[in-house]
């Protein structure tokens, strides 16, 4: 399986650590963020990451390389301007191939087992995306999304048994087809998933191990007390 890292937002909550390194590349007890993810990936058996970037981009590139001293093999979707997390997913689905494919957050910290994804058929049953699910972090206590008792994931509550939303962790596993037939160009990832909810077609689990949102220096600093 394949996988793809999302490495191009700005980092501005992450300032002034970001204002000359790109947020990936912020290092947690002496390694780059991202190369967590590479390392857990590979270790789940995933052989090709593609890596999208755009502020600092070639940072990210120079100071990952073609990924052979992983063991994987590591390819660039370079924007011009970042696209969103949908948009950049969009313009990297040639490098990503037909079947299913990981996607990760490349600032979030986890301890989530990769493996689970490539062992289980998640996006079976015609579902086009997997998503994996956390309680809501204190900086976003309204959540995302509600899973349902059937695992389906919803816009909000329609089963009458008062699930509460819960936020997305940045980590799923998705088909192709979720985001083909969209444009290419600037795209948030919650229109799609909205439209393929009402569907029917997005499902979730829930996720209660390790895992922080490293959005602002404070929470790098408290994903350096965890890695220590």
């Amino acid at each position: 399986m394949k996988a793809m890292i999302l490495a191009a937002g700005r980092g501005e909550r992450m300032r002034p650590l970001t204002d000359h390194t790109p947020k990936p590349l912020l290092e947690v007890a002496g390694k780059p963020i991202i190369v967590y993810h590479i390392e857990a990936l590979v270790a789940a058996g995933v052989e090709q990451i593609v890596i999208n970037h755009a502020y600092l981009g070639t940072q990210i590139e120079a100071a990952l390389g073609d990924g052979s001293r992983w063991g994987v093999s590591l390819c660039y979707s370079p924007e011009a301007c970042a696209l969103e997390t949908a948009g950049g997913i969009r313009q990297a689905l040639p490098l990503l191939g037909a079947e299913p494919f990981i996607v990760c957050n490349g600032d979030i910290w986890t301890d989530y087992p990769f493996a689970r994804l490539l062992q289980q058929d998640l996006c079976g049953q015609g579902s086009l995306a997997h998503l994996v699910m956390v309680q809501n972090p204190e900086h976003h206590p309204q959540g995302d999304f509600v899973l349902n008792g059937g695992g389906l994931l919803l816009a909000q509550n329609t089963d009458g048994a008062g699930s509460a939303a819960v936020t997305w962790s940045g980590i799923s596993i998705m088909r192709p087809q979720f985001l083909s037939n969209y444009a290419p160009g600037v795209r948030p990832l919650r229109e799609p998933l909205l439209a393929a909810m009402a569907e029917g077609l997005v499902t979730g689990e829930y996720f209660s191990g390790d895992w922080v949102d490293i959005g602002t220096p404070g929470r790098l600093q408290q994903v350096q007390r965890l890695a220590g």
